[in-house]
């Protein structure tokens, strides 16, 4: 099986979109706020609106199954307060669970978490469970800057977040480290917020004792782990002139890397440094980057291609594509041994 453990709802109906520009609007006139209805988008919109696109892609690339959630650039957790952040974050969460629902064989959830800057971690426990509990997914997507590229949030080893990690490890289900749009002129959302935050998030978790406290909480560090495998040498140094443990010993037993690297000497590289236990497959298709490479042909996030013409054998490209994305995401072995056995 072809487990794409990286896919957000980029082509979703319109209506979902209509609904959060007049939340916006009244974040200025509440009285907008009183009258505003949920988007309402029928089945076969949401058909429509998978068909031409990722369960497309799905079927000509050779993936099976995708773990999908809500767009990240439109969590926009920086937008408004928690109340609005919790709104939006409830009706993206409940349209992927629609589309789940409509296609169970090629759809499992992650939920959008409603962060807020300022707002204590805690208060997304609740929306965690709900998820998992009532809508069956099995991880969700933290935001390591709810304040959109002002990082105004403590660093992810702070005990600020613990109430959620704890929750998290209750649950069972991993978090991929994601952040959200941009509102810092300084950084490009997708070309240097994004891998500025999967960098960050690493050095992080080298500099705290967060896997002493957690020692079953995981994480997914998407976009290839950011610069990290290209420094691979700078962060085992640093590491090092830290006091700290071996990275294999104080991360890497906790954290793992996708796929999301759009072209083949980047994958090789990445294949080369980091433990192929420590991979796990994923396109981000329908994502940041849509179009064809012109020196290959192909287009850039068509990332299985990437796997299948590097030097792996068959028992790690095996593990990158499934084994380990049953590892990180507990809940997901499950669903596939019940439906195997069903």
């Amino acid at each position: 099986m072809i487990i794409d453990c990286h896919g957000h709802y980029t082509t979703a109906p319109k209506e979902l979109q209509d609904f959060r520009e007049q939340q916006i609007k009244g974040i200025d006139d509440p009285s907008l706020l009183a009258s505003l209805a949920r988007p309402n988008i029928s089945d076969q919109q949401i058909r429509d609106s998978l068909e031409a696109a990722q369960l497309r892609l799905q079927r000509e690339r050779g993936s099976d199954l995708t773990i999908f959630s809500p767009r990240a650039s439109a969590m926009a957790h920086h937008i408004g307060d928690e109340k609005i952040s919790l709104e939006w974050t409830r009706v993206c969460n409940d349209l992927i669970h629609r589309v789940v629902q409509l296609y169970p064989d090629n759809f499992v959830g992650v939920c959008q978490l409603p962060q807020s800057p300022g707002a204590p971690p805690a208060h997304s426990a609740a929306e965690l469970e709900r998820c998992v509990k009532e809508l069956g997914f099995i991880g969700c997507n933290l935001n390591p800057d709810p304040s959109g590229g002002w990082w105004t949030s403590p660093p992810l080893t702070d005990r600020w977040w613990y109430p959620l990690y704890e929750k998290m490890v209750e649950l069972d289900v991993p978090a991929m480290v994601h952040v959200s749009s941009s509102c810092n002129a300084c950084f490009h959302a997708t070309g240097a917020h994004y891998i500025n935050a999967d960098t960050t998030a690493f050095m992080q978790f080298i500099q705290g004792d967060l896997f002493r406290d957690f020692p079953t909480l995981k994480f997914i560090i998407p976009h290839g782990g950011g610069a990290v495998p290209y420094h691979w040498g700078r962060y085992r140094g640093l590491a090092q002139d830290m006091k700290r443990p071996p990275l294999e010993e104080h991360v890497m037993k906790n954290v793992f890397f996708d796929t999301c690297v759009y072209h083949q000497p980047g994958i090789d590289l990445l294949l080369k440094v980091i433990p192929t236990e420590n991979i796990l497959f994923g396109s981000e298709m329908v994502g940041a980057v849509r179009g064809i490479d012109p020196t290959t042909g192909h287009y850039y996030d068509d990332t299985k291609r990437y796997i299948d013409n590097s030097s792996l054998s068959a028992e790690q490209k095996h593990m990158i594509f499934e084994g380990n994305a049953r590892r990180a995401y507990p809940r997901l072995g499950k669903i596939l041994d019940a439906r195997k056995s069903a």
